[in-house]
């Protein structure tokens, strides 16, 4: 990883890896992968995160949520997401980054990547725990190698430590072996795109008919597709996303009201007051006193130490 500072905004981080034929993977401990793998400042990536503690005191902040370690616990954080960790010390365990192009043989993943970004961290009892830690370390002992075809071993085992991540999950039900793999979500690639448009942050026309004119797609086609897979309008979607990002931008971020508004794609401050109350049920002044807000910044480093990261 390094580092792209934006300003006042919130420091976005992209991957940057050693050679290993050039893939958009890594995975190593948080000592290899190195000290932005624990910045306890709020940032975001341009790439998904699974950060598997097996020890380590502190907790892990994902868009405003504080999560307490209890190790063994499995972070995951998708792209455009703001995290950081909380007064944390001791860490260990691996730490694994990918890019969305990296998942092309197995599109599913990119929707079990944020499935399991979305809600409480995986803490796995001990079966799961040791089939996790054998697909890691069978992941970097792989990556180490480079051998001929490791990229399509790297997502195949992936792959599988996505599907059986999502398995654990507390609200996943049980399913047989054989079945599991067919009842993972498979969205349409359009819907997926739009998925990753709106999650994009910085873009001043958020409106339906803008995505739709990007994705190449009436505005009828793009809200029957997104209201078949979600069961939400895209409307809908893209308002639940400016407020995830107004509320990442108060809470880690020195930016004005009306640069909040803007960066979330308001061009009216007080009509950004007035739909943020409405969606939140707070002014964008309270939510910020609630949270504390305040950018923090940690001293420059690179993610990826070469001098560690190679065998």
């Amino acid at each position: 990883m390094n580092r792209q500072p934006l300003g006042p905004d919130i420091e976005l981080h992209r991957l940057a890896v050693p050679d290993r034929g050039r893939l958009p993977f890594a995975i190593g401990t948080f000592d290899t992968i190195g000290a932005l793998s624990r910045a306890g400042f709020p940032h975001r990536h341009s790439f998904h995160e699974l950060a598997y503690v097996t020890r380590g005191r502190g907790s892990h902040v994902l868009d405003l949520s504080d999560h307490p370690l209890r190790p063994p616990q499995l972070c995951a954080i998708a792209a455009g997401q703001v995290h950081h960790w909380g007064r944390a010390s001791g860490l260990e365990g691996w730490v694994l980054l990918f890019e969305e192009d990296f998942l092309l043989r197995h599109p599913e993943d990119a929707a079990l990547a944020r499935e399991l970004a979305t809600g409480r961290p995986l803490r796995p009892d001990r079966a799961e725990a040791r089939g996790l830690a054998a697909l890691l370390a069978e992941l970097d002992r792989e990556y180490r190698a480079a051998r001929a075809g490791h990229p399509g071993v790297l997502q195949a085992l992936l792959h599988v430590l996505l599907v059986r991540a999502v398995r654990a999950l507390p609200h996943s039900p049980p399913q047989a072996p054989a079945a599991a793999d067919a009842a993972l979500p498979r969205p349409h690639p359009l819907v997926a795109h739009f998925g990753r448009l709106i999650a994009e942050p910085g873009r001043a026309d958020r409106t339906v008919g803008s995505y739709a004119r990007e994705l190449g797609v009436s505005t009828g086609r793009l809200h029957e597709l997104v209201r078949e897979a979600t069961g939400r309008t895209p409307a809908r979607l893209i308002r639940q996303q400016q407020t995830l990002e107004a509320k990442r931008l108060l809470g880690a971020t020195d930016l004005t009201v009306r640069q909040v508004a803007a960066a979330a794609g308001f061009a009216d401050p007080a009509y950004f007051c007035r739909f943020f109350r409405r969606e939140v049920g707070l002014t964008p002044g309270e939510f910020r006193a609630g949270t504390g807000g305040g950018k923090h910044h940690g001293p420059g480093a690179e993610s990826i130490d070469p001098r560690t990261a190679r065998p």
